[in-house]
């Protein structure tokens, strides 16, 4: 079973190296790369720990996301959106990945973390501003769970679907709980 919130990742404290979710860019991320981002100031990686320790004393990761922020050219967005932005790079909030461990998987986990990842996304954006949340597709998999919640196709890059949220409409989901 798993905690009742996010935290941000802690090697001391999380076990990286256990966790699999059937994706090998995902479990390379958290393994190897997270960390590093973490301490270079350029995204914050949370996860979500199990209760009970491992025989390593450390909490296996259930489930994790990473957020940074970004910019996008507004002639990356809908014509009918990009008509009404400045013509400079707009700013908006990368979900650079998302991953539920295989022993997870469909408990309903991936859609706990998306939606914790877009209210922790929703509360930054109290203090920074952004136009919406993007995510970087990593197959047709994910492409699909997107759309679901409400993602729209940005566009296509090296084979890999972008597709997009509005804050707008993040700020609807939470402002009204």
């Amino acid at each position: 079973m798993w905690s009742e919130q996010f935290v941000e990742l802690d090697r001391s404290v999380h076990d990286r190296e256990g966790f699999d979710c059937g994706e090998v860019e995902l479990n390379t991320f958290i393994r190897q790369f997270a960390v590093k981002h973490m301490q270079a100031g350029i995204s914050r990686t949370m996860v979500l720990p199990a209760i009970t320790p491992l025989p390593n004393n450390k909490l296996a990761i259930c489930a994790f996301y990473t957020v940074a922020p970004s910019s996008i050219s507004r002639e990356t967005l809908p014509a009918n959106l990009a008509k009404k932005l400045p013509h400079y790079p707009i700013p908006i909030f990368l979900l650079a990945q998302l991953a539920v461990n295989s022993h997870h998987q469909k408990s309903g986990l991936g859609r706990i973390s998306l939606i914790k990842a877009l209210e922790y996304l929703w509360q930054i954006s109290r203090y920074l501003s952004a136009y919406a949340v993007i995510v970087d597709c990593l197959n047709e998999k994910a492409e699909l769970f997107y759309r679901k919640y409400g993602f729209e196709l940005l566009c296509e890059n090296n084979g890999r679907k972008c597709m997009f949220i509005p804050m707008k409409t993040v700020n609807q989901l939470f402002s009204n709980s």
